[in-house]
């Protein structure tokens, strides 16, 4: 992962883009500090893309078929004075 100053990443963006499609993930700073990221729309995707589905997910659970109380209070609260 390369780390470019953002003056740098503006005047050289066809650079910036070509290493992220083949080599990573490009950190961009302004003045010394971590502020974005240029990578590749592979890389994007993966990233956003869940592992496995909200179902599948809760199937494979260590807490799958834990018996869970799912009965509703049904209190209003307490009284006030308005």
């Amino acid at each position: 992962m390369q780390v470019w100053q953002l003056q740098e990443a503006k005047n050289r963006l066809s650079e910036v883009v070509e290493k992220a499609l083949h080599q990573g993930p490009q950190v961009i700073t302004r003045r010394g500090a971590e502020t974005a990221v240029v990578l590749s729309m592979d890389d994007y995707r993966k990233m956003r893309q869940p592992e496995t589905d909200l179902v599948s997910f809760f199937q494979e659970s260590p807490l799958s078929g834990v018996d869970l109380d799912l009965d509703r209070v049904r209190e209003t609260g307490r009284d006030i004075d308005l």
